[in-house]
Formats: C-alpha cells, structure tokens, sequence
C-alpha cells in the first residue's frame, strides 16, 4: 500500500457502503492478537486515503464481549492510521440527548469485566495515562464535521460501557444517571484505552439511539429502535466522515502520538524477545535494538 490512510473509521458494516469511496482495496491483515473483526477496507476519500473496519463483523455476527478489540487496533497500528474514529450507537441517560442526535463525549466510564484491557501482559509493563481518554483535537473536528453534515450534535458528556449483550435493568439505569452518566454502550471500553496504548488519536461519534430503559414516558430499548434510528443516521455519519477528512492535515501531531514516552516500567534489559516482538509495532521507536 503506497499511502498510509489518514483516517481509521471503526464502525457498522453499512459504512462499506460509501458512495464517495474510491480505489478500493480489502485487506486480510493477522495482527499479533489474532484477526481483526473484519477485513479492513481502504479506499480514497476527498483525496486522501481511509481505513474502515465493521467492529461486529460483515453482517454483525460478534457480540460486544467478544470483539477482538486488540487486534482491530493493532491492525491499524500496522496501517499506520494516526487517528480512530469510531462510530457507535448509544442509550441517552439524558432528556436533552435525544434519539437522532450526535454525540462527542470527552468521558469514559468502564464498566466491563470480561474484556483484555491492555496490549501490555506480563513481559512488558506500561501505564498509559488515559485522564482524557478522548483526542481533544480530533473530538472538535468531528463535532465540526457532524455540524457541518445537517446533524443535531452535543459536545462533551460522560460514556458509560456495560458488558452487555443485554440492555440494562431500570435500577441499573437510573443509578448510571444518579451517577451523572450522560450515555450508555457497549463497545468504547476497551477500545479508547488500546488506541491510547497504540498512540493513536481516537474520537466517538455517538449516535443516540435511544433512552435506554429509564425514560417513564417512552419505550424501553430494542434491537428495532436501534437499527431504525441507525439507518436513519447513515447519510449522516457518511457526510460527517466525509467532511472530517477534507480538513485532516497529513502528518497533524498530537500528544496522543507519544502517550507512551513516559509509561512503560520495565527495564529495557528484562524484556523478553517474545514480548518486545509481539509488541513491535507500538515499543520500537523506545526501545533500543
């Protein structure tokens, strides 16, 4: 591949579908984690090149817990994408967030408990500071490109993600909105925290879908409502994407390029040949050959 892609757009298998999209190539990458979700789809927009790959599958067979969250990151990694969007559909746990808007949240609350967390196991130990767990920089673009597309966008509010694949009790509701939750989904964690870990920027477009189950005066969630108000959003989503990469600059720097300057704990000496293999493409340029 002649040109790295400028952009990385994690999302649904309709965003295959886009009628901008030129020069199209897939590729079947094997990451050191295993196999990505989907083959990843790159092809030229606006110009510049683009990366997309279906979290779920082509035709979203994988539930949320068995995503293989790191090796969709680290093919990315391997593609050389500087910056992730993801694009997801979520609950609002908030009356002003309302189905068919758009939202950039700047918070993660990881409520998960049977995912992988981290490229870093035992042989290789790093702290990433995730403070921040959203890019900054990336999230104003993308809230600029959401505005520009026509769509009803919110900056800023805190993502909670649960386990699923089910939908939330409405105690369980109402305690994430006790707790100032502003959404609710499945698949931010651990996804934020391994771009970080990769030294990538990474930005959600939040596509509410629905009031999860705590709204008295409307329908608790389902599958119907989610995928209707999806579809709904794609023309959305595409013009937005499409917007994003015409005011990307080649080469834009950002600390989220060097997250992992001051995190990693283990002395040169003590890491492993297997551990500083596996994890080449995220330590090479920290550690000494």
């Amino acid at each position: 591949m002649a040109q790295s892609p400028i952009l990385g757009i994690i999302g649904g298998s309709g965003l295959y579908h886009f009628p901008a999209l030129a020069d199209v190539e897939t590729l079947n990458l094997t990451t050191p984690f295993g196999i990505p979700s989907s083959p990843i789809l790159v092809g030229t927009l606006s110009g510049k090149r683009v990366a997309f790959l279906a979290r779920h599958g082509i035709g979203h067979f994988i539930p949320p817990t068995e995503v293989n969250y790191r090796a969709n990151i680290y093919a990315f990694k391997m593609l050389d994408v500087p910056q992730i969007v993801s694009i997801s559909a979520c609950g609002s746990l908030r009356d002003d967030y309302e189905p068919g808007h758009i939202v950039i949240p700047d918070q993660l609350v990881d409520r998960t408990v049977q995912r992988a967390r981290s490229f870093f196991e035992q042989g290789l130990v790093a702290h990433i500071s995730v403070a921040d767990p959203f890019c900054t920089k990336l999230s104003e673009h993308l809230y600029s490109a959401v505005n520009k597309a026509g769509g009803i966008a919110h900056k800023g509010g805190t993502l909670i993600t649960i386990e699923g694949p089910r939908f939330s009790t409405r105690a369980e509701s109402n305690l994430y909105r006790a707790w100032g939750m502003s959404l609710i989904g499945m698949t931010a964690c651990p996804e934020a925290f391994l771009a970080r870990e990769a030294e990538i920027c990474y930005a959600t477009m939040a596509h509410v879908t629905d009031y999860d189950v705590w709204h008295i005066s409307q329908e608790p969630v389902t599958v119907e409502m989610v995928v209707r108000t999806l579809a709904q959003n794609t023309a959305t989503a595409q013009a937005a994407i499409q917007n994003l990469v015409e005011g990307l600059s080649t080469g834009e720097e950002c600390a989220c390029h060097h997250a992992l300057a001051d995190a990693i704990l283990t002395h040169p000496g003590a890491i492993s040949p297997s551990s500083r293999q596996k994890l080449d493409q995220l330590v090479k340029k920290y550690l000494a050959s």
